[in-house]
């Protein structure tokens, strides 16, 4: 990704958060992806780490119509996803994808249990939420033109519990410096 769209992106969501009533803390912790696939438009997010502890964290992020993060699961984290703002769709499968498409599961929406099979659609309207516990697939975009998207999870670890059913797909993008950075990003070096 160049350093001037990685800013773009970052202005994007900030106008974004503000939009609808999002405050972010002082200082907050960026985090812009196109999952090492080189296009963002198709494959990419946009975090801001609000907590990082290791019994909890919580994150919110951004992604425009199109942007997608990729199909993976995570085996020590669970997580609930939240539409904050906008609609977002998410792909989900009790399994590797391509191994249990039509495989029922149960799942929890909105804090209740429901049933679903692999390769089943859920759209997120604002508000509502989805429990993702260790081994269920998943895969979100937003059906909306912008969409903020909470996470509120057991601790994270990108480096170590990040399964992506694409063996391509990169956790971090390579970075073109083609101009000054506006904010300093996870993956940036110190």
């Amino acid at each position: 990704m160049k350093r001037s769209e990685i800013n773009k992106l970052v202005n994007s969501a900030t106008v974004c958060f503000e939009a609808h009533g999002w405050a972010l803390p002082p200082e907050p912790r960026w985090d812009v992806t196109d999952f090492g696939l080189g296009d963002w438009r198709a494959h990419g997010l946009v975090l801001v780490n609000l907590a990082e502890y290791p019994e909890y964290c919580e994150k919110l992020m951004y992604a425009r119509k199109g942007m997608t993060t990729p199909a993976h699961c995570h085996q020590k984290k669970k997580e609930d996803i939240i539409s904050r703002w906008g609609r977002l769709q998410i792909q989900v499968w009790p399994g590797h994808p391509e191994k249990t498409v039509g495989q029922p599961f149960e799942m929890i929406v909105n804090n209740r249990p429901q049933q679903f099979k692999g390769g089943d659609l859920l759209v997120l309207e604002s508000g509502h939420r989805v429990t993702l516990v260790q081994g269920l697939w998943h895969e979100f975009a937003p059906v909306s033109d912008e969409c903020i998207i909470g996470e509120v999870s057991t601790a994270n670890d990108d480096a170590n519990d990040n399964f992506f059913a694409n063996p391509d797909v990169g956790r971090y993008p390579h970075v073109d410096e083609d101009e000054p950075a506006i904010v300093k990003l996870l993956s940036d070096p110190s």
